[in-house]
């Protein structure tokens, strides 16, 4: 009788403890995967430094800046598409509101969106550009960043 009473204890605490580590999985995976760390690269824009991780991979784009609760105050994530065409952003299950430049080949903005959080609007670009920009809401209106500034830094196409 004790072995059958320290099995079923055991049998419960296995049981518990696997699910405290599937309710902990589900309850970090949103950090975790916004918190992965990701390829960076600066980029500068006259006096105006910017520390962008890259977003290049169909998953990455995807995922961008979903789940962040900050973002640095020269922080910000460049996403790179294959081929130069209209590029459309939006905001689901992204925490803190977003300005996107879009940029051309040539390092120009071509046009910038305010995206407010937790929203499925799409933002798109102007015309068709290969990278588009995501900083904290405002930060190209507060440094006069708007059409035809060149952000510098980013890698050209081959």
């Amino acid at each position: 009788m004790h072995q059958r009473q320290s099995g079923r204890k055991k049998s419960g605490f296995v049981q518990f403890a696997r699910g405290m580590v599937a309710a902990l999985m589900l309850a970090t995976a949103p950090a975790l995967l916004a918190q992965a760390p990701a390829p960076t690269v600066e980029l500068s824009s006259g006096v105006h430094l910017i520390h962008a991780e890259l977003a290049a991979t169909p998953a990455d784009r995807q995922r961008g800046l979903m789940f962040r609760e900050v973002l640095g105050p020269s922080a910000g994530m460049l996403f790179v598409f294959d081929e130069p065409a209209q590029q459309c952003m939006w905001m689901r299950n992204t925490l803190i509101a977003l300005a996107v430049a879009f940029i051309d080949d040539d390092g120009k903005i071509v046009n910038v969106e305010e995206m407010a959080p937790k929203t499925d609007d799409t933002h798109c670009s102007a015309r068709p550009v290969r990278y588009a920009l995501e900083m904290n809401g405002g930060w190209f209106a507060r440094r006069g960043m708007r059409a035809g500034t060149t952000i510098s830094g980013i890698a050209k196409p081959r």
